[in-house]
């Protein structure tokens, strides 16, 4: 084995959650209280901070292959034991084999990046950046509230293209899909999808509401 083969995989403690898809640089934050995973946070706290978060379908029961490492940035104890953390999305992850199921879940995982992108992802990114503008904008419009995006909304076509999944609602499906992908322009092609289409039907909705009350 290769020295870069020993850094891309290792042992990780896991936390399935269902109907949860974390994303790289995307916060979590987590209420602690089964035993087993205050045994593991208490474990993970001694040594780098950090686990596997993977996503649980409710439904199927079914656990997925490919999840986000999350470290722990801040924590606190409460009287009974049970803990409140923020944690904070780091590289992503496939489980290529389990070690133990008991107390709780630990993998060997192997680190997942997107492919080296092969044209300039900039005029896309901005693309979905502006769909996501137009939605905000429209759902300020309809709800008659003041909404805007946070002063936060990365730069960069990669990070652009986590944010943007870690803020569908919803639809942990379609979530875990764009965290599987390994092609940013795919994934902001997806999400330019997503956003176009919710854009339309809410510019839909914006026009019936304008003539209703053009008719009152």
């Amino acid at each position: 084995m290769t020295s870069s083969s020993r850094i891309a995989v290792r042992e990780l403690p896991l936390f399935p959650l269902p109907d949860v898809v974390l994303f790289p640089s995307r916060p979590l934050p987590l209420h602690i209280f089964e035993f087993r995973y205050r045994i593991m946070m208490n474990t993970i706290l001694e040594s780098d901070r950090r686990f596997g978060v993977l996503m649980v379908d409710p439904v199927k029961g079914t656990i997925a292959n490919v999840g986000c490492c999350a470290e722990i940035i801040h924590y606190q104890r409460l009287p009974d034991d049970r803990m409140k953390m923020l944690t904070l999305g780091q590289q992503r992850f496939r489980v290529l084999e389990y070690i133990r199921e008991k107390p709780y879940r630990v993998a060997l995982v192997e680190w997942i990046e997107d492919q080296p992108p092969t044209k300039d992802l900039r005029p896309l990114a901005s693309e979905v950046e502006q769909l996501l503008r137009d939605v905000v904008r429209l759902s300020a419009k309809l709800t008659e509230q003041n909404i805007e995006l946070p002063e936060d909304v990365p730069d960069l076509p990669t990070e652009l293209s986590y944010w943007v999944a870690s803020n569908l609602y919803g639809v942990a499906a379609e979530q875990q899909s764009l965290l599987e992908m390994r092609d940013t322009a795919a994934r902001l092609e997806r999400e330019s999808e997503i956003l176009t289409s919710t854009r339309n039907h809410l510019a839909a909705r914006t026009v019936l509401k304008d003539t209703f009350n053009q008719k009152l």
